[in-house]
């Protein structure tokens, strides 16, 4: 099986460097190949690996490169580029962004996620947390959440995502489409310039008028695609 023997090729040729994340539904994990010295992330998850297996036969800008994904019994091991660099999570502790800035790393963004329901999935875990700042690029990680569309159910079958962040529908009101991740990204717009939750305290301007179509309760009065939203800025 080749669950078996990717497990047994990652004791033999890695090292644990540390345990980024661990939970009883998933684990994340820093490996160091013995030989060559590169770091690489290990997710152990249990759940759908479609979006993995999609990532899997492309390399593109904004998007880790995915590189092994072997599944068995439900459970998914799934062998990753390490992304050097900062959470824009750890950023905002320090400052908020610039408008310019935000435009720059929020089109990027919407860059990978273009890629992503172009196969159609959504990630629906669109937060500070799941994008790193390498120099200048925007990296969206944590696929974990993310699902193939699929437009015959009427309903989520799990509610997944971060509060704050997530799409009215993604808690089981309807099926979440690649409109749940506009919404996402409209509360990243507003917590990049104000440090604040939409329902708070929204940014002014022309950036607070994109954040509140995003953040429609209603998807379909929410921009169509991240096109649409990239045109907006």
């Amino acid at each position: 099986m080749f669950y078996d023997w990717l497990l047994n090729v990652l004791r033999q040729e890695y090292d644990l460097v540390h345990i980024i994340k661990e939970s009883s539904r998933s684990s994340i994990r820093l490996l160091r190949h013995r030989k060559t010295g590169k770091k690489f992330i290990l997710r152990r998850l249990h759940g759908s690996p479609d979006v993995y297996c999609q990532l899997l036969k492309i390399s593109r800008a904004n998007l880790p490169d995915i590189y092994e994904v072997a599944t068995q019994d439900g459970e998914t091991l799934v062998l990753e580029e390490y992304i050097e660099g900062d959470t824009l999570g750890h950023l905002l502790q320090g400052a908020l962004f610039s408008v310019w800035e935000t435009r720059d790393i929020v089109t990027q963004v919407c860059q990978a996620l273009w890629v992503l329901h172009s196969m159609g999935a959504v990630h629906r875990d669109i937060k500070p947390e799941n994008i790193i700042l390498r120099g200048r690029d925007a990296i969206l990680i944590d696929f974990d959440a993310a699902r193939i569309h699929k437009p015959t159910l009427e309903a989520g079958t799990q509610i997944l995502g971060t509060v704050g962040f997530a799409a009215p529908e993604q808690y089981g009101i309807s099926q979440s489409d690649p409109r749940a991740d506009i919404y996402s990204l409209g509360g990243l717009i507003n917590v990049m310039l104000t440090g604040e939750h939409p329902s708070r305290c929204i940014a002014s301007g022309r950036m607070g008028r994109i954040v509140e179509r995003c953040t429609r309760v209603n998807p379909a009065k929410r921009y169509k695609n991240v096109l649409r939203l990239m045109e907006a800025f």
